[in-house]
């Protein structure tokens, strides 16, 4: 039985829980929690435990640790990512994250992989709300390949970034062209998935990302495309809600664990 422990106690974090609780995941045993409000920490535990899931709620990363977990689900923002990794990783635990944001930084990226290698541990980037790793990968690895991601929002999803104008509300406006290093830069917690399928693919830095506000949109579409000599690959998702990027990290945990893997 893996013992696993979840840093992110808000909708996302919840979802994994409850996949725990549902029987999703037979081979892991939920042992903590810890999120940046310990009360919404207490809160999901007290679920949990009326679901006959029993787990710590933890007022520190240490504390979290203590618990000696295989495997920890990051479902926080790439701040908390960057500050977790290397206690997390030294602590003998490995990383699943939602946060891959925090790896448009090169250096973070290096030190991240260093970290992993000396400690014989592992961070698996989820999918999110994207997908398609494995033809990005495959692609990119033939040779000259080019990648472009498209992501289409309500002007509402916008609110509180530098983009924001209340003109978006009835036009459709295109109001972010640059790389996927770019993107996260200005919009730290909405584009985690342009960082994920670069790092699939071509690199923050050569991931060309186009961002488009529609009105009355809701949800989120991500499309990547990628074109090599030999190959073109479009992976076109929309979601209605959040929810897909808790079950990609329900889907890695069972990958994980699993005798027979989807690559």
């Amino acid at each position: 039985m893996k013992r696993l422990v979840i840093v992110g106690c808000g909708r996302l974090g919840t979802i994994v829980a409850e996949a725990v609780a549902a029987g999703l995941l037979p081979e892991y045993e939920l042992v903590g929690l810890f999120s940046r409000t310990y009360e919404k920490t207490e809160r999901l535990a007290a679920k949990m435990a009326e679901r006959g899931v029993v787990c710590r709620p933890c007022r520190t990363l240490e504390e979290l640790l203590a618990l000696q977990p295989d495997y920890l689900v990051e479902a926080a923002s790439p701040a908390c990512m960057r500050a977790i990794t290397r206690p997390t990783l030294e602590a003998g635990c490995s990383i699943v994250t939602l946060s891959i944001g925090a790896f448009a930084d090169d250096a973070f990226y290096t030190e991240a992989q260093a970290v992993a290698t000396t400690n014989g541990q592992r961070i698996y980037l989820a999918s999110g709300a994207t997908g398609g790793f494995d033809v990005l990968r495959t692609a990119t690895l033939m040779g000259g390949a080019t990648a472009q991601f498209f992501n289409e929002k309500g002007p509402n999803a916008l609110k509180g970034t530098p983009v924001y104008d209340e003109a978006l509300q009835s036009e459709q406006c295109v109001v972010f062209r640059g790389t996927a290093k770019e993107a996260i830069a200005q919009f730290p917690t909405r584009v985690n998935v342009t960082v994920a399928a670069s790092r699939a693919s071509v690199g923050p830095e050569q991931m060309q990302v186009t961002m488009q506000s529609s009105p009355y949109f809701k949800g989120d579409t991500q499309r990547v495309e990628i074109r090599n000599p030999q190959v073109r690959a479009v992976v076109d998702v929309y979601s209605a809600t959040p929810d897909i990027a808790a079950w990609s990290v329900v889907a890695v945990l069972q990958n994980i664990t699993s005798p027979i893997v989807f690559g």
